[in-house]
């Protein structure tokens, strides 16, 4: 079977592209957002509150991987959609990821918690969305929209928007999954989690 070359230097320039948005995003990120969001998670480990995670697609997945790195740290955390998930109540704090803070289930699910006096925290692009602005807490994560309001490639040349070799919203849910591990090395530190205290809370009967 013969490699084309050029395919494969399209991957590795795609991800070549993906590692310097997500380095660019880190200077991007306001810190005291970031310290908020640290503040409600380290208050949420220590008053032993639930912690429930939500996105939904590619976001969600992001925020699965989350939840479970909160659990091996000894968080409360659940995920929005198992079937094991308890009520959300006053002063648990729910983490919600949307790039466009417009996705209705998450939205919708959002105004829930807050309507129970949970904190909800965003992580999203659009601070003015509408996750935005019911959140307590804002994280602004950069990224790219799922579609671009150009939808002529050859009048997004003459003007110069040039669109990423990240497809949909691939830049912002690989950011934000970056942005959320560098999360639990703060929380790591912060809380004096240890590795060895993690490995002991990772699944020991796996699939």
């Amino acid at each position: 079977m013969t490699v084309n070359s050029n395919y494969a230097e399209m991957a590795l320039n795609a991800m070549n592209e993906i590692a310097h948005f997500i380095e660019r995003a880190s200077r991007e990120i306001d810190p005291n957002q970031v310290e908020k969001l640290i503040t409600a998670l380290e208050n949420a480990y220590y008053s032993r509150r639930k912690v429930l995670v939500m996105g939904a697609g590619r976001s969600g997945l992001v925020g699965r991987a989350f939840a479970m790195r909160l659990l091996h740290m000894g968080f409360n955390s659940y995920v929005l959609g198992d079937t094991i998930v308890p009520s959300v109540s006053k002063g648990d704090v729910v983490v919600a990821i949307s790039g466009s803070g417009r996705t209705k289930l998450i939205v919708t699910a959002a105004e829930t918690a807050k309507q129970v006096g949970a904190i909800v925290i965003a992580v999203t692009t659009y601070p003015d969305s509408p996750l935005g602005r019911l959140a307590d807490i804002v994280v602004r994560v950069p990224g790219r929209a799922k579609t671009t309001k150009m939808d002529d490639y050859f009048a997004r040349q003459i003007l110069g928007v040039h669109e990423p070799l990240a497809p949909l919203g691939t830049l912002f849910e690989d950011t934000a999954m970056v942005f959320l591990d560098g999360i639990v090395y703060s929380l790591m530190n912060k809380l004096g989690v240890s590795e060895d205290q993690m490995r002991r809370r990772h699944a020991n009967i796996e699939l």
